[in-house]
């Protein structure tokens, strides 16, 4: 996605694309490991010297607030973003903990309501052996 589309997005959403908005969402949407805060934070440093861990955690919550950005808490209670337009899963490796987005039909994601409980959000998570360390131990 470029610039100019993710300055689309922020103003969708109603936000005023600020530069430290757009550099954010341009790294959530360039990296796709599922950052936490921090990572972002020590990520940008180098190119935004002025920006503070708290701009970067108080935009986090505008974007997630705006539905721009989801969180996903992984079994260590680490909280990590994810940016996305499409319904998807997530997979956590238990060798390697690289956290995959996994884009699989599922009617689940699709439905609203369930035995009458309507849905506003979801979070799939799995967790096993990722493909890359299944094929490294079978060459082991």
């Amino acid at each position: 996605m470029n610039k100019d589309n993710i300055i689309k997005v922020l103003e969708k959403s109603g936000l005023h694309a600020s530069h430290h908005r757009l550099k954010i969402l341009e790294f959530l949407n360039d990296n796709r490991v599922h950052p936490s805060a921090d990572d972002i934070y020590k990520n940008l440093l180098t190119e935004i010297p002025t920006l503070s861990k708290t701009t970067v955690y108080n935009t986090l919550k505008v974007f997630l607030d705006k539905k721009i950005v989801s969180m996903v808490t992984t079994e260590d209670d680490e909280i990590r973003y994810d940016y996305s337009e499409e319904p998807h899963l997530h997979f956590r490796c238990k060798k390697c903990g690289v956290l995959y987005d996994i884009f699989h039909e599922c009617d689940t994601l699709k439905q609203q309501e369930i035995e009458g409980h309507l849905i506003t959000e979801h979070y799939l998570y799995f967790r096993g052996i990722c493909s890359i360390c299944r094929k490294t131990k079978e060459k082991e």
